[in-house]
């Protein structure tokens, strides 16, 4: 099996990828073969039964095994396992292109945002079906009223410094991880910018929004970090990154 192919335009930068994965064996030759050079690959095994933690390993990953099911406790576990300065995430099923990670970081490194998301911007039909796309619309706008951070998209291409992650003391291991990071950040008044990324069509099928059902439940886990009390903000006022309303 052939190992990880890399680019050679990523910054020298002490970097790991947490990429959450449950029976993505058919999408990881694609994912890891564009992971920045220099980067480590952590690849969360969230309970696969198709031989995803094999074919990581052998395609030069480090695998991180997590026995507790739900996006969150993935991520987490590759967050705890990971060492770099800087800490990337992106999803394991082909939707999206590591490489585009390489700007995000230098924005973190070189010190104009602490928290960098990826805005997706679908590429070709199936790439986000309707009903995932209404959620995470519904989901951005009571995101403004929370924070007062002017997102689009809780997308999971993101960057950010690995202590600064765990400082945020992340509780949620289900589909709220993402969302009650950036709740977070905000309250801890972090610069929180979004930039667009193309949004290709899913290897597989999706685990947390393939389904009406599935966009449900992410919806709940979601609101429920929403209603969250909120925390005091840096120097009384706004989060930097956020207008005042």
């Amino acid at each position: 099996m052939k190992a990880v192919t890399t680019s050679s335009s990523s910054p020298s930068t002490d970097v790991d990828v947490v990429l959450p994965c449950l029976n993505e064996a058919a999408a990881l030759p694609w994912v890891l073969g564009r992971i920045p050079a220099g980067w480590r690959a952590l690849v969360v095994d969230n309970g696969s039964t198709d031989g995803s933690a094999d074919v990581a390993r052998a395609l030069g990953a480090t695998v991180v095994h997590e026995a507790q099911r739900g996006f969150g406790a993935a991520c987490h576990a590759g967050l705890a396992a990971a060492t770099a300065d800087i800490v990337c995430f992106c999803d394991c099923d082909a939707s999206m292109d590591p490489g585009l990670l390489v700007p995000f970081v230098r924005e973190v490194s070189d010190g104009d945002a602490d928290l960098v998301l990826g805005r997706r911007r679908p590429q070709g039909r199936g790439a986000w079906p309707a009903h995932a796309r209404a959620g995470n619309l519904a989901l951005s706008r009571m995101l403004r009223r929370r924070t007062g951070l002017r997102l689009h998209d809780l997308g999971p291409l993101r960057a950010a410094r690995r202590e600064g992650l765990l400082a945020l003391d992340l509780d949620d291991r289900r589909s709220g991880y993402p969302l009650q990071m950036v709740v977070r950040a905000a309250d801890a008044g972090w610069r929180v910018v979004e930039h667009d990324v193309p949004y290709r069509p899913r290897v597989g099928s999706s685990k947390v929004t393939g389904t009406w059902r599935g966009t449900w439940h992410a919806v709940r886990d979601m609101g429920r970090v929403l209603r969250e009390p909120g925390q005091v903000r840096v120097g009384g006022g706004w989060p930097r990154s956020s207008p005042r309303p």
